[in-house]
């Protein structure tokens, strides 16, 4: 099972993992290395993802993609809720590389209205949350059916979160994978 890297020029995405960064729910980096990875089969479904969203004047901008297991303890120690980060032990499907995290943005860079930013953990992430605006609602739906009509299902209590179908049927990929590992 190969790890595929998601970067331009080969994938036309906005490359943005806030887990590298202090710009996440923790306050602090996480990866030690920048890196953005899929399994082969969801590197497939988000190149069906770019080409829907680019007749649209639209782009993919990434927040995460694979996280090693170890970026999953690190994120359910700081804040151990299953509602809005998977339990470790179960194994999340971002450390099998089959789960994505994006929103859309313009060719120009600016990101569309959410309603939330992400990794917001309040209701209002939820998709069908109607009380952000229309304007975030559409933009949502349009996330929606761009990934939808790409091969990706969601979870619907964060609108930036994307998986493949049946997720535990790809093993979890440990950080060593990878070289050089993101941790």
């Amino acid at each position: 099972m190969a790890l595929v890297e998601i970067a331009p020029p080969a994938y036309d995405v906005v490359v943005d993992l806030r887990y590298a960064t202090a710009d996440n729910l923790t306050g602090q980096p996480i990866y030690r290395r920048s890196a953005c990875y899929l399994h082969e089969d969801a590197a497939q479904a988000l190149r069906r993802a770019m080409a829907l969203a680019e007749p649209l004047g639209l782009r993919l901008h990434v927040f995460d993609a694979y996280r090693p297991p170890a970026a999953q303890w690190a994120l359910w120690n700081h804040m151990p809720n299953s509602e809005f980060i998977a339990d470790p032990r179960r194994g999340s499907h971002h450390s099998r590389g089959v789960a994505v995290d994006l929103t859309l943005a313009a060719r120009d860079g600016r990101k569309l209205e959410m309603g939330t930013g992400f990794d917001a953990i309040t209701p209002l992430s939820y998709h069908a949350d109607t009380a952000v605006s229309h304007e975030a609602q559409r933009n949502r739906l349009l996330l929606l059916g761009l990934m939808s009509a790409a091969g990706w299902d969601f979870y619907s209590k964060e609108w930036w979160h994307y998986q493949l179908f049946q997720p535990r049927r790809y093993p979890l990929v440990e950080d060593g994978a990878l070289a050089p590992p993101m941790m």
